[in-house]
């Protein structure tokens, strides 16, 4: 019986524990319960709205943070606002402020029981917008770009200078959007820069290429110090169109393209010059000294000539065979930088010196040396030559001289190659004809005096200089002269017996030769006019 009573108050004394227990874990709590984390925060033992700000707050970071995708120099940038991002579990403090609080009395025993054997982690889901990424990738397409070759200049200090030269780039939009999207995945704030996935295409010419070009492959030097102001403007003018100028292997220069047209809007003054037997002012006069020095550069460099021509007549400023003239439409200097390095051509014309420089990477055998020579093969005696051309607009007694006159020449240019100082090999280079040119002489034929006029005419159309003066500085015998003087004659001296009437030789009286003060033009400064209705200029 004693028994009995003591295990009923043993019970009653359980059950009046368990109530109570289970009366305690009825109460609500206000706080998160210990053991859950959102994130990496553990937010145990915070209110709900503490809970709500520090999520909110989490949030707004993210959407702030900065994501700069990098393209080369280039960049673009937007928040993660700007590409889409929304929280998506929006009840996440509500959901884990219930756990261990609310429920029956086993479901909250049992959480909080798992919470302090291990702690529960929530995390803060969102959603992005894959259009706004797309979009964002995309947006890189505008820093596409071409390879952009390294430039080279001559500095003030006479030396080559190289800079640059940058890969050009093509965005790689898949790789590009996989990568976003794997950080994107990682919800973390903080700015942060993506570089894009690129095709790199490398220029050809690079500063690191550029540096090697010290080396002089070929230069060339004339004189111009003996022309007029304009001829001078003009060599310089062209001299400057071609300094500076960078050929890629393979790349071809056409001198013609570089210094055209001969224009005063293009830089060129009026030179003297002479076309179809005139002494003219033309533009451009002396630019086929530029062409013609640049041309014994590139042989010296032994780069690839493609088109060279003689001038029609000799120029006296390099030997035969060494010319090169340019026409528009006509005739050309043309070469290709033929080596398996970029060239820079540098070119100056100054105090009567012009001079054009060729810069590369020597890759020609130190033992080995070249020479050019000229060699003519057959000339004319230019002493004989003689050409009068009448002026309609000019009395007779003006006698002037035009041209000079030059002689017929034909050469031939040899180049010998020498390895250690001994001849090796000898290869022709060109060939070149130059036509005989006349002393050209200027001959006045205004006159009242219709004999003289005729007699004048008739000694130009025979081209006789000799009768030319002659009759410019005695003139010629009238019918009325020649009696006149016979009468006089017959008064003074009665006449005797004689078989032959008297030969009287009475004279027109004509003015001195008129020889205008004018330079006749070189050569080397003429426009000629080779019969195909082009002319060139020298």
């Amino acid at each position: 019986m004693q028994r009995k009573l003591l295990r009923g108050v043993w019970t009653a004394l359980v059950v009046s524990a368990g109530c109570l227990f289970l009366s305690n874990a009825a109460e609500p709590q206000d706080v998160i319960s210990d053991g859950v984390f959102i994130g990496d925060q553990d937010v145990s033992g915070m209110t709900v709205e503490e809970a709500e700000a520090y999520v909110k707050g989490e949030v707004k970071a993210l959407e702030d943070s900065v994501i700069t995708l990098q393209m080369g120099e280039d960049q673009v940038s937007l928040t993660w606002r700007d590409l889409g991002l929304k929280w998506k579990n929006t009840d996440l403090v509500d959901e884990v402020s219930q756990i261990g609080t609310t429920g029956n009395i086993v479901r909250r025993y049992k959480e909080q029981k798992d919470l302090q054997n291990q702690s529960s982690r929530y995390e803060i889901e969102y959603t992005m917008d894959e259009a706004a990424e797309e979009a964002f990738v995309e947006s890189c397409r505008d820093f596409n770009s071409e390879p952009v070759e390294g430039t080279a200049y001559m500095g003030d200090d006479g030396a080559l200078h190289v800079e640059g030269g940058t890969d050009g780039l093509t965005l790689d939009f898949d790789a590009t959007l996989a990568t976003l999207k794997q950080h994107l995945e990682s919800y973390k704030a903080g700015d942060v820069v993506i570089d894009a996935t690129v095709e790199r295409v490398s220029p050809v010419v690079t500063a690191e290429m550029l540096n090697q070009m010290t080396d002089v492959l070929g230069s060339a030097t004339t004189d111009y110090s003996a022309s007029a102001a304009g001829r001078a403007q003009n060599v310089q003018n062209g001299t400057s169109k071609i300094n500076g100028t960078l050929l890629l292997p393979g790349e071809t220069f056409s001198v013609t393209d570089a210094v055209a047209p001969f224009t005063a809007e293009n830089g060129y003054e009026l030179a003297p010059s002479y076309e179809s037997g005139q002494v003219v002012d033309s533009y451009g006069g002396g630019i086929c000294q530029v062409s013609t020095t640049l041309y014994n550069a590139v042989l010296k460099a032994e780069l690839q000539v493609d088109a060279r021509s003689n001038h029609t007549m000799l120029v006296n400023y390099v030997q035969p065979s060494k010319d090169a003239a340019i026409a528009e439409g006509l005739m050309d200097f043309v070469f290709t930088n033929s080596l398996e390095y970029p060239i820079f051509i540098s070119g100056s014309a100054y105090y009567g010196t012009l001079n054009f420089t060729i810069f590369g990477v020597e890759t020609r055998p130190s033992n080995r040396s070249i020479e050019f020579i000229s060699e003519t093969t057959s000339q004319t005696d230019p002493a004989t030559n003689i050409k009068l051309v009448a002026k309609t607009d000019q009395k007779v007694g003006y006698f002037y001289q035009a041209q000079s006159p030059h002689q017929g020449l034909t050469a031939v240019l040899w180049k010998n190659i020498y390895y250690d100082g001994v001849l090796s090999d000898t290869i022709q280079v060109n060939s070149s004809n130059y036509l005989a040119s006349p002393a050209i002489y200027e001959v006045g034929v205004v006159t009242d005096n219709q004999a003289l006029s005729s007699a004048i005419y008739t000694a130009i159309s025979q081209n006789n200089l000799q009768q030319v003066q002659t009759l410019i500085a005695n003139g010629v015998q009238t019918e009325t002269q020649a009696t006149e003087a016979t009468e006089a004659q017959q008064q003074t001296n009665p006449p005797q017996q004689q078989t032959d009437p008297p030969v009287s030789t009475p004279t027109e009286t004509v003015p001195d030769p008129v020889v205008p003060d004018q330079t006749v033009p070189d050569q080397d400064d003429i426009i000629v006019d080779d019969g195909s209705g082009g002319a060139y200029v020298g």
